[in-house]
């Protein structure tokens, strides 16, 4: 039997028979590390050639031309999940596996969040530590109802599952009008929590759009401010409360100027900027952060992804 014959046979017998390189030799009555030889080579030669069919390998071909095309430091991609219901829950769930392994990684000492149904499954799908040196912070202002909208109830249910110390934003998430933001902010109180919420080591947010979807959009925007307003303006969506265009920047809206959370100049100094968030809904607003390079870590479904890359 010749070399190649020898490599196609013993590459037949491995990948799919299933023997082991063991039982290989023995039926072909050769060494094992003869058999080890035949089937490097075989691969080497392109006589075997491994695909993958797993739609996760997809995935992770998207998630390495989300890196690429837009700058990021990582990305995570889930599969998109056929009941639009169960989205926030796949991205959530997503998102706290990648949580808990970066945690243990990095060991930061502070982690600040933001609000919303993505956060609120990804706490409950985190598994539980003990990282009693970790602060979490909450990075905005919020609203007192809703579970996902509730500021206290996000920041508390991430340090309960780390056991770690909690530190809450006390304010609206939109004062009355800039003025009274900027007194607000001037309050030394105030003041020291914007600079502790800009030196975390991760922030984790999710992205709002300007649809009835939007959880801000039905709670959240103050009175008499209309989302045809924002949208008139160019706006696609929002991070930390800041409404952006298509390219990423703030729009000249006065909303902008009431919201109570960093500035995006204050917020591009987190070294590591985790952005959650998915459905056809929200391809635009992930889009512009993308570009604007509001985010280092990115993590979506596939078919976002994919509306993003094209």
């Amino acid at each position: 039997m010749g070399q190649q014959d020898l490599m196609a046979r013993a590459a037949w017998l491995y990948h799919v028979e299933g023997l082991t390189q063991a039982e290989i030799g023995k039926r072909m009555n050769l060494t094992r590390r003869r058999v080890n030889e035949l089937l490097s080579s075989a691969l080497e030669q392109g006589i075997v050639r491994i695909s993958f069919g797993s739609p996760l390998i997809e995935n992770a071909e998207l998630e390495s031309q989300l890196r690429d095309r837009f700058g990021l430091d990582d990305a995570v991609v889930v599969p998109t999940p056929a009941d639009p219901c169960l989205l926030h829950s796949v991205i959530g769930r997503g998102a706290a596996a990648y949580l808990d392994r970066l945690i243990q990684m990095r060991k930061p000492a502070s982690i600040g969040v933001g609000w919303g149904a993505t956060l609120r499954q990804t706490m409950q799908h985190m598994t539980p530590a003990s990282e009693s040196q970790i602060d979490v912070r909450s990075m905005m202002g919020g609203l007192t109802h809703g579970s996902e909208i509730n500021t206290f109830e996000i920041v508390r249910g991430f340090a309960e599952v780390l056991k770690a110390q909690c530190h809450y934003f006390v304010a609206p998430i939109y004062a009355e009008t800039a003025q009274s933001r900027d007194a607000l902010i001037a309050q030394s109180v105030f003041r020291k929590t914007f600079r502790q919420i800009c030196e975390v080591d991760i922030s984790y947010l999710s992205a709002g759009d300007v649809s009835q979807q939007s959880l801000q959009v039905r709670y959240g925007l103050p009175e008499g401010v209309a989302v045809n307003d924002l949208s008139a303006l160019g706006a696609v969506g929002d991070l930390l409360g800041r409404y952006v265009d298509i390219q990423g920047s703030p729009v000249d809206h006065p909303l902008n100027r009431q919201v109570l959370s960093p500035e995006f100049e204050d917020y591009r100094r987190i070294p590591c900027r985790i952005v959650a968030s998915g459905g056809p809904h929200k391809h635009d607003i992930l889009l512009a952060l993308a570009r604007a390079k509001l985010p280092t870590i990115m993590i979506t479904d596939a078919e976002s992804a994919r509306a993003m890359l094209r």
